[in-house]
C-alpha cells in the first residue's frame, strides 16, 4: 500500500496540511534530474514522496540499496533526511555519505559497490533552488526515461511501503575520493593556480585536490557559506569568470579553475585573464592526449564548438567527434555506449572515461587533467589556447519560454529551420548544409559555422548558440538572421544576454 495520497499542486505554507499532505509541482520533474523551488513548490513531505517513489522503482529493479549525499545549502540536510525517510519506507537500504558533491556520491556508488544514489542539489541553481540527481546503473544517471516513470509514480500517488528499510553513515569518503583521484600523481613544476568555488560545496575539495599535485593554491570565495555572498557558484556565468580573471591578474597565476555548486563542473581562466569556455578547454586537452589515444571517439554536445571535427591535430590522430543531445545524463549514455574516451559539454561538464576517469561528470578529475596538460606542455595556459585554430563563438543566451510551451515551440522551430534548409535557404548568406536535430536544431552551415536552437532542460527558456570560424561580423551576422526568426515566434521572450 501506498504511505501518501497523489500529491497535490499546491497547498498553503504555515498550515497543518503544508506538513502532512504532499505537495509537487509537476514541472519540478525535468529530463535527466529534478529541481524545484523550496518550499514553494515541494514540501518536506513531497520530498519523503518522491523518495517513496524512488524506493519503489529501486524495488522494481532489485537494487534497493542506495547511496544518499547532499550539497551544502541551509536546508538540503532537512531535504535529504525527508528523502531518505522515504527510501527507507520503501524498504531501502540507505547509505547516508554527508555533505559532499555530486561526483564524491557518484565515486561512492563504485568505491562502496552500491547500485544507486540520489544526491541532493541544486547544483548551480540560486538559493531558493532544490533537487535530486539520481543514479541506478552506474555511471549512469536518470535520463528522460527513468525521469517520467519516477514522475508517473510520484504523481499518482502510488509508491509503495515495504518493510526491511535501514540507515547508516558511512564516513570519510571525501578522503577517499581525493586518494582515488590523486593518489602519487605529482606535477613537474609548481603552478600558481586559483581556486574559486563561489562558497560552495567545492571549497572542501578542489583546494585539497590541487594542493597534493603540488601547486601553489590561490584561494577565491572557498570558505563554505550557504548564503552564497559573493556570486553564484555558476563558472559559465561572467560575474563568477570576471572575478577569477581579476584574481589572476591581482596573483600573477598561471591560470584559474572555478567550480559549480556541486562540484561536478569546472571552469577555466588563462594567465592573460581570458576566459576559456569548456568545450574550447576540452579540445586543448583532446590535443594533450592524442599521441596516447590516437583514433579515440570524442562526444561534444550540440553547444560546442565544431572544433572537435575540424580541427587539425585531432584529424591527424584520427580522433573521432560525435555531437550529442546537452544534459549530464545524455552525454554520460553516450560516452558509455560508444565506448568513448571523454565526452564534453560547453557549460563544463567533463565526462573522462577509460583509463582517465570512470565516465561521470567532475570537475575534480578534470582539474587533475588541466594541470597535467600544462605541465606537460611546458607552455602557458594561454599558449596552448593561442594554438587552437581561431573560431568567434557567442555566449550560451537564453530567452524566455515557458516550461510548458517550450517543447512544443522548439518542435516548430525545428520543422521551420528543416524546410528552410530544403527550400534552399540561408543564414548569413551561407548555405545549411545539414540541420542536427538531436536536441532541437543545429544548422550546419557552409565554411564551418552553426547556429543552435534547443529547448533548456532545467530552465524556462530556449538556448541559443552561434559559431563562426572566420570573424566575429559573421557571428554577429548569424545570430541576427537566428534571432530574426525567433522574433516571430510569439511564445520566445526576452534573453538574458545578447552579444
Amino acid at each position: 500500500m501506498s504511505v501518501f495520497p497523489k500529491p497535490l499542486t499546491s497547498v498553503t505554507e504555515n498550515t497543518a496540511d503544508f506538513l502532512t499532505v504532499p505537495m509537487i509541482t509537476p514541472t519540478g520533474f525535468r529530463e535527466y534530474d529534478a529541481r524545484w523551488r523550496f518550499p514553494q513548490e515541494i514540501n518536506l513531505v513531497g520530498i519523503q514522496a518522491v523518495g517513496l517513489g524512488l524506493g519503489t522503482m529501486l524495488q522494481e529493479w532489485g537494487k534497493a540499496k542506495i547511496v544518499v549525499g547532499c550539497d551544502y545549502r541551509s536546508y538540503s540536510l532537512d531535504v535529504k533526511q525527508a528523502l531518505t525517510l522515504g527510501l527507507m519506507s520503501a524498504g531501502c537500504e540507505v547509505i547516508d555519505i554527508g555533505v559532499a558533491l555530486s561526483p564524491v556520491t557518484y565515486f561512492s556508488q563504485f568505491d562502496l559497490d552500491v547500485p544507486a544514489c540520489a544526491m541532493v542539489t541544486a547544483s548551480h541553481n540560486p538559493n531558493g533552488w532544490t533537487g535530486v540527481k539520481i543514479g541506478a546503473d552506474r555511471p549512469l544517471t536518470f535520463g528522460p526515461e527513468e525521469m517520467g516513470r519516477l514522475k508517473e509514480i510520484v504523481l499518482a500517488g502510488e509508491g509503495k511501503a515495504a518493510t526491511g528499510g535501514s540507515y547508516r553513515v558511512e564516513s570519510g569518503m571525501i578522503e577517499r575520493y581525493l586518494d582515488d583521484l590523486v593518489g602519487d600523481t605529482r606535477l613537474s613544476r609548481k603552478m600558481r593556480v586559483v581556486c574559486a568555488t563561489g562558497n560552495g560545496t567545492a571549497g572542501l575539495t578542489a583546494p585539497r585536490l590541487l594542493e597534493r599535485l603540488g601547486c601553489e593554491v590561490i584561494p577565491l570565495h572557498t570558505e563554505l557559506d550557504y548564503s552564497f555572498p559573493n556570486y553564484n557558484p555558476n563558472p559559465e556565468a561572467m560575474e563568477m569568470l570576471h572575478s577569477m580573471a581579476d584574481a589572476v591578474k591581482e596573483h600573477g597565476a598561471d591560470f584559474a579553475l572555478g567550480f559549480d555548486g556541486d562540484g561536478d563542473r569546472c571552469g577555466v581562466v588563462d594567465d592573460e585573464g581570458e576566459e576559456i569556455f569548456a568545450d574550447k578547454v576540452g579540445v586543448m586537452l583532446a590535443r594533450s592526449w592524442a599521441d596516447d589515444h590516437p583514433g579515440a571517439t570524442l562526444v561534444a554536445d550540440v553547444k560546442s564548438t565544431g572544433l572537435f571535427s575540424s580541427d587539425p591535430v585531432l584529424q591527424a590522430a584520427g580522433m573521432k567527434a560525435d555531437y550529442w543531445k546537452t544534459g549530464h545524463s545524455h552525454m554520460k549514455r553516450r560516452v558509455h555506449e560508444l565506448g568513448a574516451l571523454a565526452g564534453f559539454e560547453k557549460s563544463g561538464h567533463y565526462f573522462l572515461a577509460g583509463p582517465l576517469g570512470r565516465g561521470y561528470d567532475c570537475g575534480m578529475v578534470v582539474a587533475r587533467e588541466i594541470c597535467l596538460m600544462v605541465d606537460r606542455a611546458g607552455q602557458k595556459m594561454s599558449d596552448l589556447r593561442k594554438a587552437l585554430p581561431p573560431v568567434w563563438t557567442t555566449p550560451t543566451m537564453s530567452p524566455h519560454c515557458a516550461d510548458l510551451e517550450k517543447y512544443g515551440v522548439i518542435d516548430r522551430i525545428v520543422a521551420h529551420f528543416e524546410r528552410f534548409a530544403a527550400d534552399g535557404g540561408t543564414i548569413a548568406g551561407l548555405k545549411i548544409e545539414k540541420v542536427i536535430t538531436i536536441n532541437g536544431a543545429r544548422m550546419q552551415l557552409e565554411g564551418g559555422g552553426w547556429a543552435l536552437v534547443r529547448a533548456s532542460s532545467n530552465t524556462p527558456n530556449l538556448v541559443v548558440v552561434c559559431e563562426s570560424p572566420e570573424s566575429e561580423a559573421q557571428m554577429r551576422a548569424i545570430f541576427a538572421d537566428v534571432d530574426a526568426y525567433l522574433d516571430t515566434v510569439p511564445e520566445v521572450g526576452e534573453y538574458d544576454q545578447k552579444i
